[in-house]
């Protein structure tokens, strides 16, 4: 069977309504969108669409909430999306799966329809849909300064240390790379100096013939060396207010 048609209209329709409301419309099958919203892991239209920080690449939410169970990489590209704990950099993808739900006819209901059999045939209360905020302003009262809540946002114990990337030469530059945006990263103390390589990799978008040199204080380090392992061997002088510095090269190939 093939796929239903999506309608578009051209650049010179969309420019005079007027005239366009008398033109016919062009229409494209739906299988020509599928790599947009369709998931690479159950090969479903996007359910709860999710998207990995590090590298963009989207998935259903109940699909690379699995796939994280055995293991840490991205299932597209691969890269490593976080040391121990990859759930931390997935973002719900709430545009894409408004978007999905309008192309594919009936996806939503049969979804919701769905979920409430499976909360009913185990005897449980079917969630409540989430409805918008309301559009007139609330007023509360007033508060005592010691109730109100602190930041609910907590660094997880498992990011134990904080690393400042120092680019050694970029002032003089260096085949046009730039400094990284963000210098400063807290990463596990597990993590090992070939993970920071690939995430210098990946940040300044290097090939794999140039060399990265990773070095803290006076000593050249190892790949397989770990970040909690190098603060104990080399102590205070590499410790910059509670920061531990990396300065790092290029070795660009002749």
């Amino acid at each position: 069977m093939s796929s239903p048609p999506f309608s578009r209209r051209s650049h010179e329709e969309s420019t005079n309504i007027s005239e366009s409301d008398s033109e016919d419309e062009t229409m494209l099958p739906l299988n020509q969108f599928y790599p947009y919203i369709r998931c690479s892991l159950c090969l479903g239209f996007l359910i709860d669409a999710t998207t990995i920080t590090e590298c963009l690449h989207t998935f259903c939410k109940s699909c690379i909430v699995k796939h994280f169970f055995y293991s840490n990489r991205c299932p597209t590209c691969s890269i490593v999306v976080h040391q121990t704990q990859p759930l931390y950099n997935i973002r719900p993808d709430r545009q894409l799966q408004d978007i999905v739900y309008k192309m594919v006819p009936f996806l939503e209901e049969s979804e919701r329809e769905q979920m409430c059999n499976f909360y009913k045939e185990r005897g449980l209360e079917v969630p409540k849909p989430v409805t918008a905020s309301p559009q007139c302003p609330v007023v509360l009262k007033k508060q005592r300064k010691e109730n109100v809540p602190q930041s609910v946002f907590t660094i997880p114990p498992e990011l134990d240390v904080s690393l400042l990337l120092e680019f050694v030469g970029a002032e003089e530059g260096i085949d046009n790379y730039k400094p990284l945006e963000r210098r400063y990263v807290r990463v596990s103390g597990d993590a090992t100096i070939r993970h920071v390589e690939l995430f210098i990799r990946r940040k300044m978008e290097l090939s794999s013939s140039c060399q990265v040199d990773v070095v803290c204080g006076d000593h050249l380090l190892d790949h397989c060396q770990s970040l909690k392992d190098i603060q104990n061997d080399v102590g205070e002088e590499a410790l910059q207010d509670g920061l531990l510095v990396l300065h790092f090269g290029l070795v660009l190939p002749s």
